[in-house]
Parts: structure tokens; C-alpha cells; sequence
């Protein structure tokens, strides 16, 4: 389980976050929501020690990640940008990368192995020696996914995943986590700003409004007055299909 207790941060004098708490059970994902600028992406580079929060702590299965060294954080936290700089290397070798906090004096067959079969997992096998710079943005995001898998982690931290991304990918992104995620029993936090990505995907959802948990909890939260609190937008939430649909305006 992973915890995390009155989480705050400042910056330059501004204080972005303020006491955020809440618990992630085991192969649960959450969706953290809010307008731009609300704290979202702070929060998530404050969980993985980007930033270093001012006052709080972080559990995961009762140990302080606030307290571990570097190689124990990575070993327990994988992060997914919202943007991924190009480089001249192949998919292969940029999976390979998530395997750092494990690799000694040399890459072992262990290591080949799991990147490979992760790969083949999200579907790349045949991109496997092409470069990631001749990739589509789809193609590019299950890359940085596998590599994030690869790491063996306790706890995924997505940071817009699906931004830049056709719905088809969208979805199979989505997905992807999900099923990657109950598999494996990892805990995964994705900021994220669809609402209606967000209720097909995630089990619960935290909404942050001017560096505070505005809401917690599971879908039964989402309604038009959460909404409207949050966004300023007008909206009413009903089902279609079964699954629960924010209709805005």
C-alpha cells in the first residue's frame, strides 16, 4: 500500500501543495484530476523525489521512500514523463535503461530477457532495433511504458500519458496500464485531464484544487456539482453502455 501524509510544497515563496493525503492500494490505479496548475505534476515529482517536499511522508508497504537512497527509490518508483526527449537509440536499448537500478558489472541474460518479454508484452517486437526517434508519439509512449515495467516497481507515476495521443492509442495506453498494473499488484497515479479516460480506467480518483485534495474517493465522487466545483464547467454525469460518462456543457 502506499501512503502518503500532508504532503506539501512551495516554490519560490508560493505554496503549490498543501497537506495532501491520501492512501493507493496494491494494483489500484488513481486518477489525480484538476484544472492546469492546481499541483498535479508537482505532486507526482514530489513522490518519485524530483522534488523534495517540504513537509510529509511517503509509505510504501510501510517503509519511507522520504529515507531511501537512490537506487532503493528507483528499484520501488518508475515515473513516465508527459514529454520524452529523442535520442539515436533503439527500443531495445531505451528499455534496457529501466533495468539500470539493477544491472551490476554488466548487462546479464536476465535483464535481456525481461526487456524482451515486456516488449513483446506492449506489442513492439517488430520496432525492437528500429531508433525511438521514428516513432509515432503512440508507438513512443508503450516504449517509455515497458522501460517503466521493467523496473520491477511498487509504484507507477504516469504524468499525462495520453496527451499528444490519437483515441486509439488513448485507449490501448489506458488499457495497457490497467492490465499491466492488476497483473503485476503495482499501485500506478496518472494525472490526467479526460474525465471520461479517467472513470473507464482508474479504480479511484483525487482532485486537487489550489494544492489540496478537493475530493477523494471512488467514481461515486464524480458528479456534475465535483465537476463544476473543480472546473467551473457545467456538467452532468450519466451511464452509457454500462460505464459511467461525464457529458460537459
Amino acid at each position: 500500500m502506499i501512503q502518503i501524509k500532508n504532503i506539501s510544497f512551495s516554490y519560490t515563496g508560493n505554496e503549490v501543495l498543501k497537506s495532501i493525503s491520501f492512501n493507493v492500494q496494491s494494483g489500484e490505479c488513481v486518477g489525480i484530476l484538476g484544472n492546469n496548475g492546481a499541483g498535479k505534476s508537482t505532486l507526482i515529482t514530489c513522490l518519485n523525489k524530483i522534488r523534495t517536499p517540504k513537509t510529509g511522508e511517503i509509505y510504501i508497504n510501510n517503509q519511507d521512500v522520504l529515507k531511501m537512497g537512490r537506487l532503493e527509490t528507483a528499484r520501488r518508483i518508475s515515473y513516465v514523463a508527459q514529454k520524452n526527449e529523442l535520442s539515436q537509440m533503439t527500443v531495445f536499448d531505451c528499455v534496457l535503461l529501466g533495468r539500470k537500478p539493477y544491472i551490476k558489472w554488466s548487462v546479464s541474460q536476465e535483464d535481456i530477457d525481461i526487456c524482451d518479454s515486456m516488449i513483446e508484452q506492449v506489442g513492439l517486437t517488430k520496432f525492437k532495433l528500429r531508433y525511438i526517434n521514428e516513432l509515432s508519439g503512440g508507438e513512443l509512449q508503450k516504449v517509455m511504458l515497458a522501460r517503466a515495467f521493467v523496473q520491477q516497481p511498487q509504484l507507477l507515476l504516469l504524468d499525462e500519458p495520453t496527451s499528444n495521443l490519437d483515441p486509439k492509442n488513448q485507449y490501448e495506453m489506458l488499457a495497457l496500464v490497467r492490465r499491466m498494473t492488476q497483473e503485476r499488484n503495482i499501485s500506478a497515479l496518472i494525472v490526467i485531464h479526460d474525465l471520461n479516460l479517467a472513470l473507464r480506467y482508474c479504480d479511484k480518483f483525487v482532485f486537487i484544487k489550489e494544492g489540496v485534495v478537493h475530493r477523494y474517493g471512488d467514481a461515486s465522487i464524480i458528479t456534475g456539482e465535483t465537476i463544476f466545483d473543480v472546473y467551473g464547467i457545467k456538467a452532468v454525469v450519466t451511464e452509457a453502455n454500462g460505464k459511467k460518462i461525464a457529458v460537459i456543457g
